[in-house]
Parts: C-alpha cells; structure tokens; sequence
C-alpha cells in the first residue's frame, strides 16, 4: 500500500508530464498552423509558386462575378416536352437584384437559348450595369455508359441529332455574341462536356474545333468551363486554343468539410497551375450548399457564408475572377422526388427570392 507522501509525488510528477505534454503539443498545433498559414495565406508564396495573377488577367477587370439561371418553382429549361422560361418580368427583377443589391458586375449564363436571348434583351433595354460571360450548351456526342455505369448508352441517331443540335446552337450563340457584344464579354463552349463521368460528353477534339470555329466569328474571348481535375489531368492542347482555362472547383462535393475547403480549394487551382504553367485561370463556378441529403451535416448557410467570404477574399487578392455558384436555388434540378437534393439549393437566395445569410450579412 502506497504512503501519502509517495502518492503526493506520483501526483506531482504526473502533473508535470501532462504539463510537458500539453504544451508540447500546444507548440506543435501552433507550428502546424503557422506551416498551413505560410503555405495557404502568405502573398509571397503564391507568387512564388504561380498562383498570384496580375489584374490584366482579371476577365474585364472583375474579381467576384455570379452564376445565374433564373428558374423559379415550376420552371424548368426544355427537358424533352418543352421549357417554361421565366417571364420578362422576373428577369428584369433578378437582374436589378444582382446588379443594384449586390453590386455584381459580372455573370455567367449557361446557353444560347431563348432564356438567355431574354435575359440579354433585358440588360439591354433597361441599361442595367452587367456583363455577361454566355453559354454555349453542349448535347452529349459521345455515349459515356462505359465509364459511367449509371448511364444507358445513347443511341447512334439520338447522337447524331446531337451533333446537329450542337452546331445550330453555335450559330447561336456567335448571333446573340455579335448582336449585344457590347454586354457579351466573353463565350463559354460546353460546360463539364470533357470529364469522365459526365452524361452530355463531346471528344476534346470536337471542342477544340468549335472553339477555333467560334473564334473567328466574334471578337469576344472564348473559353470552355470543365472541372479543375479534367483541366489538370487533360487540358493542354485544349489551353493552346482558348484565351483561358475556366474551371470548377466543389470541394463540398469531394468531402471536405468548412475547416479545409479554402485550402483544399487552393490545392486545387495550384494543381491546375503546376500542369498548365503558362494558362490564365478563371474559376467559373465554386460554391457551397446550403441542404444536402448527400451530405447533411456540411451543407448549411454558416458554411455557404464561410466560404464565400473565405474564398471570394482569396481570389480577389490573387487577381482571379471566380463566379459564385449560383444566384438561386433551383427546384428543377436533380431528382423530382428527392426534395432536399443538393442540386437544388445552392443559391445565396432560395427560390421564391428569400435572402440567405451571405446577403443578410
């Protein structure tokens, strides 16, 4: 049996230790964080690993910049029987929330259809202070169900309609470009068409032609928007033909929770950049959802405004125009009967037009 004086002395030596070993590991978390400072918010560092862009190569000038799609409740692009576009009306009132509310300068829209024609005539005849990166939507040329088992092969004459569909919305798309090239400042040519699990998938050579094709039509830059790995892994003879290297960057949809998502976002521009040395980054969507099934827990409006503020401030000072994903929510996309999927909701406003946190605050 241990005397009192002895367990005095096993108190106080167990003590010290637990002291020695809390501030050992104090000082390690604190050198930790002062490496993942130095490494992922030192100015200097970006320069010198060729992150940090020069102002020229902001597009127009523009930092942070939006996506738009202007769907409401019941509203939905042609889906086979037709679409139900928003009214002129409901444009006209996103637009002037965008532009007047939140000062956005910039937006991109994803086609060359009727909607986006609107939405063009909008800006146009009621002199509202936006430009506009334009889509050119892409069908899928290519049947991808050997590298997406989900998918069912597409027929050979479904993809030939397809070519057919593709090239007239080119010419499209080089019409509305020249006919409001005073609010068009750039076209966009297929949107995630080239990566590996995508279901509307077009051969990089294909791209490559229409972005020549395109280019000597207008006067506008072109660019084609996929996702940061494609662009890493696959992108340098498509980078030779455009004016610059737009990509995508979802680290909510890769896993990582609010605590990573600015570095893992870093990881992934420098990625692009290591593989691509010379290209002119911009970064066409980046975003974060505010409800998930897929993922619960991470999906919400604290983290949304988290990283807004968190990436929006990193890009502006490294001189990249970085388009939020999205204006609003959309109740059309992904599964009808799935409510709470995150396709729908990763607006900074809901769909009837109600404020989230980013702009309440």
């Amino acid at each position: 049996m241990k005397t009192v004086k002895t367990k005095k002395i096993i108190s106080k030596t167990f003590k010290l230790l637990f002291l020695i070993v809390f501030i050992s590991l104090f000082a390690c978390n604190q050198n930790n964080n002062k490496k993942l400072s130095q490494k992922f918010m030192g100015k200097s560092i970006y320069q010198a690993e060729g992150i940090k862009q020069s102002g020229k190569d902001l597009l127009i000038g523009i930092p942070n910049a939006i996506c738009y799609s202007g769907f409401r409740e019941g509203q939905h692009p042609d889906r086979g029987d037709g679409a139900f576009n928003p009214s002129y009306d409901e444009i006209l009132e996103d637009l002037k929330i965008l532009s007047e509310d939140l000062n956005f300068k910039l937006m991109r829209i994803y086609d060359s259809g009727e909607n986006s024609e609107m939405t063009l005539k909008v800006i146009k005849e009621n002199n509202i202070n936006i430009k506009v990166m334009l889509g050119i939507w892409l069908q899928a040329e290519v049947s991808n169900h050997d590298l997406c088992q989900w998918l069912s092969p597409i027929p050979d004459d479904i993809l030939l309609k397809n070519k057919k569909l593709n090239l007239n919305e080119i010419e499209k798309g080089i019409n509305l470009a020249n006919k409001y090239k005073d609010i068009v400042v750039a076209v966009n040519v297929g949107n995630e068409a080239l990566g590996s699990w995508t279901d509307h998938k077009v051969n990089t050579d294909t791209i490559i032609s229409y972005v020549k094709k395109i280019k000597k039509a207008i006067p506008q830059a072109v660019t084609v928007a996929d996702n940061y790995k494609w662009w890493a892994d696959n992108g340098n003879e498509l980078a030779k033909v455009v004016d610059f290297v737009s990509i995508h960057i979802y680290p909510l949809w890769e896993g990582k929770n609010i605590n990573e998502a600015l570095a893992y976002s870093i990881e992934n521009i420098l990625e692009v950049k290591n593989a691509i040395p010379k290209a002119k980054i911009v970064i066409t969507e980046a975003g974060w959802a505010t409800a998930a099934y897929e993922f619960p827990k991470r999906a919400n409006q604290d983290n949304q405004l988290r990283y807004y503020n968190e990436l929006m401030s990193w890009t502006k000072k490294m001189d990249i125009t970085t388009f939020w994903f999205e204006a609003f929510d959309e109740s059309w996309k992904g599964d009808p009967d799935k409510l709470m999927g995150a396709e729908k909701h990763w607006g900074l406003y809901t769909v009837d037009r109600k404020p989230k946190k980013v702009i309440q605050q």
